[in-house]
């Protein structure tokens, strides 16, 4: 080994002792005769200290030593002098004396800094991602992510599972998000996918007997990209047999919060048990079904007082079938009209055509882009559903359910943070639940699974599938925290017949049903038992853990958000041979 110790071990029961010590340096200044030296490695620092009349050989050798070169050093640990303990580094209460130096690796002046935090592009962080995974942030995410799957793994060891791989490479069965396709060189023409997930393959293990499954999955999804999502990405894949709805949930939910307590003790779960909402309701309260529940400001339904109020908008509104809500921003009501124009700008992004509002400024009175159409009876009847008071703004969407919902849904949070109401340190999951089974498709006249092809409908809801699909329920739960879906689940079909049933619903031809899920089919004829599982994403869960804006801060080597590897300059071109060898032609277009 070229070190006895690590950098972040030493402590003054080491006083004494001759050490060897590696790594890179971090800081250094030189002081006449004496240099000192922050040395890092991936466990802390610690001070190394050269002088010239002590060790003047050592104190030469340190003399062309840059940051972020490779050094190994040999030396006596020391206390510091009075007065001179570092409070916020484990060692600060030492240091070494160095005896002799030898460079391992000298560097180059890195691109971006590494001794310190300091706004750097994007971009160049990822160009040089090996240089800023040395960085302590960075260095704490990947510990994090460490700490949170190993607790998982433990924690479900412990509960019987078995951790099983499945193939990476797999059939292609187009739902939902693209699948990444492999050429086959044995099997010209045809094509591996890579999973999206192992649904499959885990429900087969559930035929198979394992009984309770799970694995810290790789997943391929050809999607748009977003702050939340990575073409590759993680998640705890799990399933379990001979289970209901409340079992899945009440494992996961004793898991995460065992785990927010011994990983990130830090953090606070804002309520246990954790809250359950329907669809229905989270789209009424919050416009979303992935609500961040640390604050309130949520969506009140004014309908029934916009009917007849005197203003057309909102009568021509709902008389066409849409709906009037609105949001009280309590403390907002001195907003000016330039700062309302900028939220009616942010809601026009999602398809709102106008953003009406009541300012009740702080020092009293009254603005509002629509009040002077009303009664005083009818605009009584808004303030008191808002529970409206001086310093509060009162704004309103008059649109379709979808757009009313997405809109306020979206400014909701914009609100929640600029008036500080986002607590990073506040964890607040819950369940969401009974989403509707199918969703009916406008473009393809068609009806659409909400979760996938292989969701269960609840039992009493089966009728419903030949008489009125729209209202039948999924045995369909996701679980979000502080405004992200982190995971979803349900409780899976294991009937035959049913998986049929589900198939001709939803507009699968038979033939081509059997030719994409015809090894499902076939292996629900041979006993399966009752099962249903759950995957939660780690990447995600691992950014609201960490408390970082996106995904690509939690995971070593990502890309960026054109889906590329700017460090690698992946995707690249191949080879005439290679194409040839998998009998592929190009045609690009312009």
């Amino acid at each position: 080994m070229y070190k006895t110790h690590t950098c972040g071990e030493l402590t003054l029961d080491h006083c004494g002792q001759r050490v060897t010590l590696a790594g890179w340096v971090h800081r250094r200044r030189d002081h006449g005769g004496v240099t000192f030296v922050d040395l890092r490695d991936r466990f802390g620092l610690v001070q190394i200290v050269a002088d010239s009349t002590a060790h003047p050989e050592a104190h030469q050798a340190m003399e062309p030593v840059r940051v972020e070169w490779v050094v190994q050093i040999e030396g006596k640990v020391r206390a510091r002098p009075e007065g001179m303990v570092n409070p916020d580094i484990s060692t600060g209460e030492i240091e070494v004396d160095v005896h002799a130096v030898r460079v391992l690796n000298p560097a180059k002046t890195p691109p971006i800094y590494i001794n310190k935090e300091s706004e750097i592009d994007e971009q160049v962080r990822l160009r040089y991602r090996y240089l800023d995974l040395r960085r302590a942030r960075m260095r704490r995410n990947l510990e994090l992510r460490h700490r949170v799957i190993k607790f998982i793994r433990d924690y479900l060891d412990a509960r019987g599972f078995l951790e099983v791989e499945t193939p990476i490479l797999f059939k292609t069965t187009p739902e939902g998000a693209r699948d990444y396709l492999v050429p086959s060189r044995l099997h010209p023409g045809e094509f591996y996918a890579l999973p999206q997930s192992p649904q499959q393959l885990k429900q087969l293990l559930m035929v198979a007997g394992v009984e309770r499954y799970f694995q810290i999955a790789r997943c391929f999804r050809d999607e748009d990209q977003r702050g939340d999502r990575q073409p590759e990405f993680t998640q705890l894949d799990l399933e379990m047999s001979f289970v209901e709805r409340e079992d899945v949930i009440a494992l996961i939910e004793a898991m995460f919060t065992e785990l927010v307590a011994q990983v990130v003790p830090e953090k606070r779960v804002l309520q246990t048990p954790w809250p359950r909402f329907t669809y229905e309701e989270v789209m009424n309260r919050f416009g979303k079904d992935n609500p961040d529940i640390r604050f309130g400001l949520e969506l009140v339904d004014i309908g029934d007082l916009a009917t007849g109020c005197g203003f057309g908008v909102f009568e021509r509104v709902i008389a066409a079938g849409g709906q009037v809500r609105g949001i009280n921003a309590r403390g907002l009501g001195d907003y000016s009209r330039k700062q309302i124009e900028e939220l009616t700008g942010f809601v026009s992004r999602y398809g709102a055509k106008g953003l009406a509002y009541i300012a009740l400024p702080s020092e009293g009175g009254q603005r509002s882009s629509f009040a002077k159409f009303l009664s005083e009876e009818a605009l009584q009847g808004i303030l008191e559903r808002f529970e409206a008071q001086a310093g509060d703004l009162l704004l309103f969407v008059a649109d379709q359910p979808a757009v009313v919902a997405e809109s306020l849904g979206r400014l909701r949070e914009l609100l929640g943070d600029r008036l500080g109401l986002r607590d990073p340190d506040v964890l607040a999951f819950c369940w969401v639940l009974d989403f509707p089974f199918v969703m009916w498709n406008e473009d393809e006249q068609r009806w659409d699974p909400s979760h996938h092809l292989f969701t269960a409908p609840m039992p009493e809801d089966i009728p419903l599938l030949d008489s009125d699909p729209g209202k039948a329920r999924g045995q369909q739960y996701d679980l979000v925290l502080n405004g992200y879906e982190v995971g979803g689940g349900s409780i899976r079909i294991h009937q035959r017949e049913l998986q049929a049933k589900v198939f001709e619903l939803i507009g699968l031809d038979p033939e081509v049903a059997a030719e994409r899920f015809g090894h499902m089919l076939e292996a629900f004829e041979y006993g399966t038992p009752p099962h249903g599982g759950i995957a939660p994403g780690i990447d995600r869960i691992c950014m609201i853990l960490a408390g970082e804006p996106n995904i690509r801060e939690v995971i070593a080597f990502p890309k960026n958000q054109n889906a590329r590897d700017v460090m690698a300059d992946a995707p690249s071109p191949v080879e005439p041979e290679q194409l040839k060898e998998l009998h592929i032609g190009l045609e690009l277009g312009d």
